[in-house]
């Protein structure tokens, strides 16, 4: 289980990085990243991804196809 977000979509507002409890997302180059090694998407931790709960701009963190 692992979440991403959408290079296309994101504004780079930062407003993920912080509430990751897993410390998953960071800064890249041009947009956030998140790990996908370390990504829970919030299991054990939230009921729901904390961020896609802060984030302003509507399906630019997805689930993670396998």
């Amino acid at each position: 289980m692992a979440l991403y977000i959408v290079e296309a979509d994101c504004i780079s507002c930062g407003d993920c990085e912080p509430v990751c409890p897993t410390m998953s997302i960071t800064e890249g180059a041009v947009v956030f990243k998140i790990d996908k090694k370390t990504c829970t998407e919030c299991e054990g931790d939230f009921d729901v991804p904390q961020c896609v709960k802060v984030c302003p701009i509507d399906n630019c963190i997805l689930p993670l196809e396998a």
